[in-house]
């Protein structure tokens, strides 16, 4: 395992991410003041925006924590071991009839339950 040095985030990172999102709120602001332009070129403006906001958020010290939690993620997804097609038949299978043979017992269950409450109190009453 590799030992990295630590970091904590400075006044600079902090203003990455305010940069960020001010970078995201103007693509959303600029959504709205130019409704003169067709709708899909106001929304490549929002998504140019989403992108250029988190490209500068990725250089923060925030960023580049959350881009190796993603690397390191992709790395753990790729040891996974997935179960066969045969496998998830079987457990499909299985979760069906319980789901039916418990909505059987419920119903029925129920039933004899307004039952008997329909006999006690016509009796009692």
């Amino acid at each position: 395992m590799t030992e990295q040095a630590r970091q904590t985030a400075t006044a600079a990172d902090s203003a990455k991410l305010v940069a960020a999102v001010l970078v995201l709120a103007a693509g959303v602001a600029g959504f709205y003041w130019l409704a003169d332009l067709p709708i899909w070129l106001r929304w490549i403006i929002v998504l140019a925006a989403l992108g250029g906001g988190a490209l500068v958020a990725l250089q923060s010290h925030q960023g580049k924590t959350f881009w190796t939690f993603v690397q390191s993620s992709r790395i753990e997804l790729r040891k996974v071991v997935w179960p066969s097609r045969q496998e998830t038949t079987q457990v499909t299978i299985v979760v069906f009839v319980m789901v039916l043979l418990l909505g059987l017992f419920f119903w029925g269950l129920d039933t004899l339950l307004a039952f008997l409450t329909r006999w006690l109190t016509a009796r009692g009453g």
